[in-house]
């Protein structure tokens, strides 16, 4: 019997089985099988063992088989619509990284942090939703937030990924406007200062955020988080990017 994977794919959403182990469906997605389009890409690895009820699992499975010449099925479409919620935290195994000439990298999930630094985050939302908002919450806090179902606006599970704010985000009413580097940074500060002013607990910053690749200017990691839990997948520093995966920060900045 053939060797299958099981991915999710963020961008855009998706569940996908493949014949390709990761680091060659990364370069699939990214640049397809004739190299003639380029995107990045980011996708979580599935447990083999899970099992569900709203994807035909089976059915994908045996529909992903070798072509007559012999060559892998590089993906089957198991559903486009409403995964991310239907996969349970638990299944996810690494997340991929894939830069537009499909260079992948591997981040392993591990345990959230009990706590995290700052007094102001910014976040990325990146599946199912994708503004860019501004928060007094914590990761942790700020996935059970957005995944409330007393809230108005609530999703039932969200990844994300939490970006660098300034040094002087902690107080943003100090930092006078002529020293800001750029109407971007100005409008994260006005939208902080907003927070501050309104006790609330988000702000939006751009609600047409377009996603075109994923950031390379994070914090901490990436989450994925509902009302049961949070799962954490670090980001390495930029020094140990450039140290251990060179040609894979090289691209990722071009």
């Amino acid at each position: 019997m053939s060797t299958t994977y099981l991915y999710l794919s963020t961008m855009p959403e998706a569940l996908i089985v493949s014949m390709l182990p990761p680091m060659e469906f990364g370069a699939y997605l990214a640049v397809g099988t004739q190299k003639r389009s380029r995107g990045c890409a980011m996708f979580f690895k599935v447990a083999g063992v899970f099992t569900s009820s709203y994807f035909d699992l089976a059915g994908g499975r045996k529909e992903c088989v070798p072509h007559p010449d012999g060559t892998p099925k590089h993906s089957v479409y198991l559903g486009v619509y409403r995964v991310l919620e239907h996969v349970p935290l638990d299944a996810l195994e690494s997340l991929y990284l894939v830069t537009r000439d499909g260079r992948t990298l591997e981040l392993p999930k591990e345990t959230a942090p009990g706590e995290f630094s700052g007094a102001y985050h910014l976040y990325d939302e990146i599946c199912p939703v994708h503004p860019i908002i501004v928060s007094s919450l914590d990761p942790r806090a700020f996935a059970r937030f957005i995944t409330d179902p007393a809230q108005h606006i609530h999703v039932p599970r969200i990844c994300f990924a939490e970006l660098s704010l300034e040094p002087w985000a902690g107080s943003p009413e100090q930092m006078a406007a002529a020293e800001l580097s750029s109407p971007e940074t100005e409008h994260v500060r006005d939208c902080l200062l907003s927070l501050a002013r309104q006790s609330k607990e988000t702000k939006t910053v751009d609600r047409t955020h377009q996603i075109t690749c994923w950031p390379i200017q994070v914090k901490n990691g990436f989450f994925v988080g509902d009302q049961t839990g949070l799962v954490y997948y670090p980001f390495p520093s930029a020094s140990e990017l450039a140290d251990k995966h060179h040609d894979w920060w090289r691209s990722a900045q071009e």
